[in-house]
């Protein structure tokens, strides 16, 4: 396949994911009736965070949004769009906020993962830039507007981008091409993290024995 067909491919990737996590940014602002500042911030943070930061550790500066204008742009139309969409649908199921971050990550985790690879990291740092750029943003989201990170709760999740970066980095070990490796990584996160957020599916909480 066409090298420039594959870059296209992950741009457009890149930049859906940063609508997907943008938006959810914006609900979380208007949950909590935030001015429209507030509103790009969260947006802003959400979508373009973890890629931030994955940028500084690997390496990659300046960093992606600021070498593309584009990330910018993309974030204040789906603010001000998004908000407008908001004002009709007042009230949301409680499972879309989760579903939007569930295709964000299966978006990010395989783009952090790709890019870390093209800078010529290892398998295993791949997939923890991977996990950095679905889950960092989010993270920051939630602190802001000060609830405990998705992260953080007992539901899967970091499992999820664990498998799913990993099966990325595997795929493209055995020789699988860049797009079927892709979309089997997105995928496998999807499968994993949709059930768990009707299922409410956890992994084992630690505690330390009964409360006194």
């Amino acid at each position: 396949m066409q090298p420039a067909f594959i870059d296209n491919l992950i741009y457009f990737i890149d930049l859906l994911g940063t609508v997907v996590f943008a938006f959810s940014g914006v609900l979380v602002a208007g949950r909590l009736k935030m001015d429209i500042i507030g509103v790009l911030v969260l947006a802003a943070v959400t979508s373009i965070g973890g890629g931030t930061i994955r940028d500084l550790l690997i390496g990659a500066t300046p960093v992606f949004w600021i070498k593309d204008s584009h990330y910018l742009l993309t974030i204040a139309l789906t603010g001000v769009v998004g908000m407008g969409v908001a004002r009709v649908q007042h009230r949301w199921p409680w499972y879309v906020l989760p579903l939007l971050d569930a295709v964000g990550l299966a978006l990010f985790v395989v783009i952090g993962a790709q890019k870390a690879l093209s800078y010529g990291t290892s398998g295993i740092i791949a997939v923890i830039m991977g996990c950095i750029t679905g889950v960092a943003g989010g993270v920051v989201r939630d602190i802001l507007a000060r609830e405990i990170p998705m992260v953080l709760r007992k539901e899967v999740y970091v499992t999820a981008c664990l498998l799913s970066g990993s099966i990325y980095v595997v795929l493209l070990e055995w020789g699988m091409g860049h797009v079927t490796s892709m979309f089997a990584s997105m995928l496998s996160l999807l499968c994993v993290r949709v059930p768990a957020i009707f299922l409410h599916l956890s992994l084992p909480a630690f505690h330390l024995g009964k409360d006194e």
